[in-house]
């Protein structure tokens, strides 16, 4: 349902000025996009939780007993710690540039708020349905980077500095291949919805597998690893948060922040993850398509698919984490600029060729 026809409906019952129709439905998007981000955040932290105890072996989180709040589900636990930063103080350094300080936060949470106003949860869940929609959440994921360099420069604290810059130039250097990848996307879709990306998937290839492109070619294959690695990169998950290493930053560009204001952070990004992994889910692996074209398909099966695609692809995101050790500096930008990109490259051009020979 998409923002226009929020104002229809409305219109079709109570007919009010149009101006007044168009800022309530965009509050009411804005209120679903935002209860979208905090549940994902405290069923994502929860999820962490477990998965990095089971893989680990760690008694915590995996003990046994009786109760919700403790013990084997350890529910109430995510909530309390929602409690604890809500009731923190929030400090802010005497020397630090106070009005950068308080605003960073935000802008890097806007940049994954708006970039979700064009992500398609299903056939007609979508808060805006634009024709360049993929380009639009481009565009929008890289606003953070603002926010990041001004949390680390306001913060007045070397090590922030040094976070916000290692970060900065990761994000910048891993958007190439990712969009690198979904440009050889829009090759084979030739549209820049993401409503038509996920329409052109329709079907099967090869008589057997889901037309999604994934497994549209071989480039298009590599190109779905491309971009993961690449996403996994720009949201400073392990084994690339470098930027926050602990042994080395405390926090990175966040270290002086406490309370609501480091809450936004860390809701920044799991909204973050959301926001990579669904463009994964819309790009390469089918969007709110069924695996088995005609069989549980429509709006509610839509939903059902895509956000099993995106817990699916959620999980393994945590699983690098627990897995894979911390990457240094040199290592990190090394990936990037010598390895993904020569290879996105390449795939790009293999998939043209691939698209003008085969069709």
């Amino acid at each position: 349902m998409t923002i226009d026809n929020i104002i229809q409906w409305f219109q079709s019952w109570f007919p009010v000025n149009v101006m007044v129709l168009f800022i309530t439905s965009v509050l009411i998007a804005a209120v679903v996009i935002f209860a979208i981000m905090a549940v994902n955040a405290l069923v994502a932290v929860y999820a962490e939780r477990k998965i990095s105890a089971f893989m680990q072996d760690r008694v915590g989180p995996m003990g046994q007993g009786p109760g919700l709040h403790a013990g084997k589900w350890g529910l109430l636990q995510t909530i309390a710690d929602t409690i604890k930063l809500i009731l923190k103080e929030d400090i802010i350094p005497k020397a630090a540039d106070k009005k950068l300080f308080i605003i960073a936060p935000f802008i890097i949470f806007l940049g994954a708020f708006i970039a979700l106003a064009a992500m398609p949860f299903g056939p007609y869940l979508i808060a805006s349905d634009m024709n360049i929609g993929i380009f639009y959440i481009l565009a929008v994921s890289s606003f953070g980077v603002i926010g990041i360099i001004l949390a680390a420069w306001s913060s007045d604290n070397k090590w922030s500095l040094y976070g916000g810059m290692r970060s900065a130039a990761q994000i910048i250097s891993y958007e190439i291949p990712a969009a690198l990848s979904l440009v050889s996307v829009l090759l084979l879709t030739s549209t820049l919805s993401m409503q038509g990306i996920i329409q052109s998937q329709a079907g099967t290839v090869w008589g057997f597998l889901p037309n999604w492109n994934i497994f549209n070619n071989p480039f298009s294959f590599l190109a779905f690893f491309i971009y993961f690695i690449a996403g996994v990169a720009e949201t400073n998950r392990t084994p690339f948060d470098i930027p926050e290493a602990e042994s080395e930053l405390v926090a990175g560009f966040h270290t002086e922040y406490s309370g609501m204001r480091w809450a936004f952070f860390f809701l920044s990004e799991y909204g973050n993850m959301l926001v990579v992994c669904g463009l994964t889910v819309v790009a390469f692996l089918g969007g709110w398509q069924s695996p088995i074209a005609g069989v549980m398909e429509g709006a509610w099966w839509g939903l059902f698919w895509f956000l099993t695609k995106l817990t699916a692809t959620i999980f393994i995101m945590i699983w690098f984490r627990w897995t894979f050790p911390r990457l240094r500096v040199d290592q990190l930008m090394n990936v990037a600029w010598k390895i993904l990109l020569p290879i996105a490259l390449f795939n790009l051009f293999g998939v043209a060729i691939w698209t003008l020979l085969v069709g």
